[in-house]
């Protein structure tokens, strides 16, 4: 009989839930911030990857055109790394548990909570015409999108901070009324590097909604658009390839060029040391396209694969959806819902 008793207990991984939402473009600043992590997160952490379509409905969206994009952004998350086999990959729609948990979750947030909200503050500005409930109670879908996987590590960028601070308040109030039911996340803080800048103000976050396409790359911009808008950003009269206050067009390009080489800003200071903005900016287009490429082949692959991308989908909602509906049925059973 085999001996068990000295062997090495496998300790068991921690959950960890990223979403990206399907309208607009992936910029080169969410592939560094966030989703080029997603891929080293699924060596450490049982992974789940989501496609946030319902988020998406904050603003009136054209429904073929998001059912389009929304499958284009899942055909992007896999060929940006994300395994469906390793990690969770789905689209939020496929599984309904979380419209049905936001509706109870809504009745343990307080309204105060969420006048709160800088980013509904900011988004109502922008939506003046379309101020709508689901704009003002956003954060609590992200909070069901959290909590019903019993998420233990949430990577967040600085603007999404205040609503994973409300999640842990909702999921300690509702704990708190009926035992230990929610797992209460933790945030992680991507290390330097994340904060990538417009190519147009440097001074502002690479946007996908930026009005000037110049200002940001897509992850799927051929070689030569991606060369042609590093050779217009914006840089400075210096002409000195170095990292320091006052410099925000250089600082940007060379924490870009840092983030995709693995290489310190100080060596690519030593490696640009003498040689004009001109060719720092078409070495940093250049990289940056090379960089990009297997992603852009793949997503064309995964793309023309129709019944693939099909299957991948139907597997992950189906993966999410057991863990969701365990979750959902604790929270039934304890809230008193038939």
């Amino acid at each position: 009989m085999e001996n068990t008793q000295n062997a090495p207990v496998t300790e068991k991984k921690k959950i960890s839930l990223s979403g990206i939402q399907p309208t607009g473009v992936m910029t080169l600043g969410n592939y560094i911030g966030a989703v080029r992590n997603w891929v080293k997160f699924q060596q450490e952490y049982d992974c789940i990857y989501m496609i946030a379509n319902l988020h998406a409905l904050t603003v009136r969206q054209d429904p073929a055109a998001l059912k389009k994009s929304t499958i284009a952004a899942y055909a992007l998350m896999l060929a940006c790394g994300v395994d469906p086999e390793r990690s969770i990959a789905f689209v939020q729609s496929q599984v309904p548990y979380h419209t049905e948990l936001t509706w109870i979750l809504n009745c343990y947030t307080q309204f105060g909570e969420m006048s709160r909200m800088t980013q509904f503050k900011d988004k109502s500005a922008k939506h003046a015409d379309n101020i709508n409930v689901g704009l003002f109670s956003y954060p609590v879908l992200m909070a069901t999108d959290i909590l019903l996987y019993q998420s233990d590590v949430v990577p967040v960028g600085d603007d999404q901070k205040q609503h994973l601070e409300v999640t842990r308040d909702i999921a300690e109030r509702f704990n708190g009324i009926y035992g230990n039911v929610f797992t209460v996340p933790e945030a992680y803080i991507p290390p330097s590097g994340a904060r990538i800048m417009s190519l147009v103000d440097p001074t502002k976050k690479m946007s996908k909604s930026d009005e000037n396409p110049n200002a940001f790359v897509a992850v799927l911009d051929d070689k030569d658009t991606v060369i042609r808008k590093f050779k217009r950003a914006v840089t400075d009269s210096e002409a000195e390839i170095v990292y320091r206050e006052g410099k925000d067009g250089i600082n940007n390009l060379l924490t870009i060029y840092s983030a995709v080489t693995g290489k310190t800003i100080a060596e690519v200071e030593a490696e640009f040391a003498g040689k004009g903005y001109g060719d720092f900016k078409l070495a940093v287009g250049e990289t940056v396209a090379d960089h990009l490429r297997p992603a852009r082949e793949k997503f064309n692959e995964y793309m023309a694969d129709k019944a693939f991308l099909e299957n991948a989908m139907r597997s992950g909602a189906e993966r999410a959806a057991y863990i969701a509906r365990k979750t959902m049925s604790k929270v039934n059973k304890k809230v008193g819902i038939i």
